[in-house]
């Protein structure tokens, strides 16, 4: 996997949350919550699809850290090494 799919996937996940929202629309480093008007349980179910998609097991002491889609990506590369 490389970083662009990564960020593909990070796309695909945010638009099947926030179908309504075109994801170049948004910085990356804008808050994803506040960016794709979403709640927290929708916030989790994104967690939870990078989680099936990538592997990546993401702690709640960690969701800070997946606030931004710039820091998600970030943290996902950390976490796969890539």
């Amino acid at each position: 996997m490389t970083k662009d799919d990564l960020l593909a996937i990070i796309a695909d996940e945010l638009g099947r949350i926030a179908p309504e929202v075109a994801f170049n629309s948004v910085s990356l480093d804008d808050a994803i919550q506040a960016a794709f008007d979403i709640d927290s349980m929708d916030f989790l179910n994104f967690i939870i699809a990078l989680h099936e998609r990538t592997g990546v097991n993401v702690p709640e002491a960690d969701y800070a850290r997946m606030r931004t889609i710039a820091s998600a990506h970030a943290y996902l590369q950390e976490r796969l090494g890539i």
